[in-house]
């Protein structure tokens, strides 16, 4: 009898009880991209509550001084100096997408800040502003990229 527990405790897993392996691995995974999918849906919300809720900041501001001063250091006349997810506009990037000349009317929150500033300030000294899809997720419109553009104008 003891022959018998010796055999029986050196005897690997069974199949079934790798199969509950293999499964528990995988509820395990399924578990933790659900808690990063919920964290990563709190940050969007939180986001796009700031974005359409808040006021453009100073430190925004700033960092689009730096942006373009970097840029320039490394002797390039042009700078991303925004972006945001297109669902934050009212019809989900599609007009910046097809380069709709109305693509403003779609801003929403800091991004039709931004560009309103642009309008009475960057606009009057010369400088340039497109919008552009910068990433295509699953194929859909992803992020809006602002670029200021600072080149001369081709003659």
């Amino acid at each position: 009898m003891a022959e018998q527990k010796d055999l029986n405790a050196k005897a690997p897993p069974s199949a079934k009880e790798l199969r509950m392996q293999l499964l528990q691995r995988e509820m395990d995974e399924m578990e933790k991209e659900r808690k990063l999918k919920t964290i990563q849906q709190e940050k969007l919300a939180d986001f796009a509550a700031e974005f359409l809720e808040e006021r453009v900041t100073e430190e925004e501001i700033a960092m689009v001084r730096r942006l373009v001063t970097n840029a320039v250091k490394d002797g390039k006349f042009e700078a991303m100096v925004y972006s945001f997810p297109s669902d934050l506009c009212t019809d989900s990037g599609r007009a910046i997408n097809s380069g709709d000349r109305d693509w403003p009317k779609t801003l929403q929150g800091k991004a039709k800040e931004f560009f309103d500033r642009y309008q009475t300030i960057g606009k009057p000294q010369g400088y340039k502003l497109k919008a552009m899809i910068i990433n295509f997720p699953g194929g859909m419109p992803g992020d809006v990229g602002f670029f200021l553009n600072w080149a001369p104008d081709d003659v």
